[in-house]
């Protein structure tokens, strides 16, 4: 609204022992008032010319709302994870799209995947599709920045042509794999969709296959490099750093939960085995975090950092996918609608932050970090295209109100499957699995181990903050901030079960967001406005971009390697490529439907 965009210029702060003259100055108070003005001018210069902050963007792969200390989890120690989300912001009401590809999509270009055709399913290797080449992603916005940009990790948007490699979509180079998952020391990709039951080697530096990496374990590998990527970079200049962790998704199917023994050995109180295997996978993860950390302090950047944590989707728990992450007490797993598939884990620390430590209630969805990111470093909206995304600094660093207020977590009409966030509520419409995975899953983590303060003070991440003069908070401030972070439910006495195969469902989320109370026909109004506000989103979609599987991808033909193999064979893959000014033709963006719906509804 137009009070809403309205600013109040503050006066400057006043500098202490400077005062405005009634009466003319002697010769030494002339003297001071030019002191104090020349230092007021080299400070505002300081500022002006100051470095753009480097931007450091880790994505853990599948982890679950519960796997993280910070939630309220005292299972598996996370301390390097927890020291940093203590010292920064913890998003609490932060969402993710259900499964990787989709999310990824969102993250690299800051539009929700109904908008690039990447919002049903995952891409597989031998797909001739990918994210559409002529939509800008965040490593090439923030180029236009002079960002030195590089990416370690999972890629997970298209490999049938070099042109939708990370090294073609801004990135100065790539260590790490194609595909959606790979085993963790061979860096084999099995991919069991038909006609291509394939199985092929899928790790690259850059465009070349670097054999060198086999029986690495691949956590360790892409923590090498990240480091290695800090260490050589020219401090003078910003870097973005996007490191996206197989941690902790599951591997190919015969050998699902993989870390080095001594990781796993380490969690020996844990009786179950594939969780114990899993809190192996977790710990790597932890450590890799501290590692990039203690590097940027010994790189003396770490004070002029930005670094966001965030996982891509919920965990796969009690088996799902082979993997065992926990997102208790959130119902529901990895590739549903429920609150366990799409609310993230995530936190964003920074000297910049100027509201930190705390703990964000504020709405955000993980297409939001590109347009917030930008900003951050000084980039100006007008340079960013037309996206869903919205601008989270401010709110985040000074604690105001989230510019977003609506999310569309997603329309899948192949599944016959569609959820919506409208303030506090949530609408959803059909369910996945035909409801097999629409239950809660812990383990809750909440006995049989208490909470280790010391692992927090002595991880890296605190002895680093330590030395940069901005100390983890004390113990009674992590408690709290703990505390907070927590989801807590408790079932109303006459709570109404919400079956999603023979009705829809309506949950007031901010006091019900474990879903255990279906209001959908108590607030017949609420339902019809989140009902209206869908079709509004659905009448903006552009088609699935989904191709068929092409055989000549098996990686049988390509010395079992997966590779971009529609720049050999004869004729390409023609079609593969969708048209961006035709796909955002009638397109409506998140701004413009939350304009819309508080006009039509008069919210």
């Amino acid at each position: 609204s137009t009070k809403k965009s309205l600013r109040v210029l503050s006066p400057r702060p006043a500098v202490p022992g400077l005062r405005l003259p009634s009466v003319l100055l002697t010769m030494e108070e002339k003297h001071s008032r030019a002191i104090q003005f020349l230092f007021i001018f080299i400070l505002e210069l300081s500022t002006a010319t100051s470095k753009s902050p480097h931007i450091i963007l880790i994505v853990a792969d599948d982890l679950g709302w519960n796997d993280v200390g910070f939630h309220g989890s005292n299972q598996i120690p996370t301390p390097n994870i927890d020291s940093l989300a203590y010292s920064g912001i913890i998003l609490q009401n932060y969402y993710v799209d259900p499964i990787c590809t989709p999310s990824r999509s969102a993250l690299m270009t800051g539009k929700h995947p109904i908008h690039t055709g990447l919002q049903s399913n995952v891409l597989v290797g031998a797909a001739p599709y990918g994210l559409p080449t002529n939509i800008q992603t965040l490593p090439e916005y923030l180029n236009s920045l002079n960002y030195k940009s590089h990416a370690v990790g999972k890629w997970h948007l298209g490999s049938h042509t070099s042109r939708v490699t990370p090294t073609s979509r801004g990135f100065l180079s790539h260590i790490g794999y194609w595909t959606g998952h790979e085993d963790y020391f061979d860096h084999t990709a099995q991919e069991l969709y038909g006609p291509v039951a394939g199985w092929g080697y899928d790790f690259r530096r850059n465009m070349s296959v670097a054999w060198s990496d086999y029986g690495n374990y691949a956590t360790d590998v892409f923590t090498n490099e990240a480091v290695n990527i800090i260490n050589h970079h020219d401090a003078e200049e910003p870097l973005f750093l996007y490191l996206a962790h197989l941690a902790v998704h599951s591997a190919n199917t015969y050998s699902p939960l993989q870390a080095p023994q001594d990781a796993i050995d380490r969690h020996s109180y844990i009786k179950d085995e594939n969780r114990r295997k899993f809190s192996g996978m977790l710990y790597k993860l932890d450590e890799s975090v501290g590692k990039v950390v203690d590097a940027l302090n010994k790189k003396k950047i770490l004070q002029d950092c930005i670094i966001v944590f965030t996982t891509d989707n919920g965990g796969p728990a009690a088996g799902f996918d082979l993997n065992h992450a926990s997102n208790w007490p959130l119902r529901g797993v990895k590739d549903t609608l429920w609150e366990g598939g799409v609310r993230g884990a995530s936190f964003v620390w920074s000297p910049l932050l100027k509201s930190a430590p705390r703990v964000s209630k504020q709405m955000m969805n993980i297409q939001d970090w590109l347009p917030t990111l930008f900003s951050a470093v000084g980039g100006k909206s007008n340079q960013l295209d037309n996206m869903d995304g919205m601008d989270m600094w401010d709110a985040l660093s000074r604690n105001k109100e989230s510019p977003r207020n609506l999310m569309l977590h997603n329309i899948d009409e192949e599944r016959l499957i569609s959820a919506v966030r409208v303030g506090e509520w949530k609408l959803m419409k059909g369910t996945t699995y035909n409801g097999a995975w629409d239950s809660w899953y812990g383990p809750d983590g909440r006995s049989g181990r208490d909470y280790n303060l010391t692992e927090l003070h002595e991880s890296k991440v605190a002895n680093a903050l330590a030395k940069l003069g901005v100390p983890i908070p004390s113990d009674d401030k992590i408690v709290a901030l703990r505390k907070e972070a927590d989801v807590t439910c408790k079932k109303p006495a006459k709570a109404s079960p919400c079956k999603p195969t023979q009705q829809v469902c309506l949950f007031k989320i901010d006091e019900d967001p474990c879903e255990l109370n279906n209001l959908v026909f108590k607030f017949p109004d609420i339902v019809r406005t989140l009902e209206g506000t869908l079709r509004m989103f659905n009448s903006t979609a552009v088609p699935p971009g989904n191709k068929p599987i092409d055989p000549r991808a098996d990686p049988k033909f390509w010395g079992y390697t997966w590779t971009n193999w529609c720049d050999f064979v004869s004729g390409g893959c023609p079609g593969a490529e969708l048209d961006k000014d035709e796909m955002e033709r009638n397109i409506l963006w998140d701004h413009q439907i939350q304009s819309m719906v508080r006009q039509k509804y008069k919210l």
